[in-house]
């Protein structure tokens, strides 16, 4: 489970369990079967490097908001087809 600390409104920090920190930033938030997840992309200073989308589970725990990793492939799946068919979907409506 990756620790979330706040960066900024659209920004956050998370540590690994290794200690090692990344800066990322959101980029939209939905719900599937009930669970709330988040996408985000990494921050970068190597505008060549391309960009992944990184996907999240949300989960409470004594109150708080953590980013949890999803393990199961099937519900990875689901849920990174449905933030693609979201964004393609803002995408088709700018015409």
């Amino acid at each position: 489970m990756a620790n979330e600390s706040d960066f900024g409104d659209d920004y956050v920090v998370i540590t690994d369990e290794d200690g090692q920190e990344y800066e990322l930033e959101l980029l939209d938030s939905l719900e599937v079967d009930g669970k709330e997840y988040r996408a985000f992309l990494p921050v970068s200073e190597d505008d060549e490097e391309p960009y992944e989308m990184i996907l999240f589970r949300i989960v409470e725990e004594d109150g708080e908001e953590l980013l949890e990793v999803i393990d199961d492939d099937d519900e990875m799946e689901r849920v990174y087809a449905k933030f693609m068919e979201r964004l393609f979907d803002d995408d088709e409506d700018v015409d």
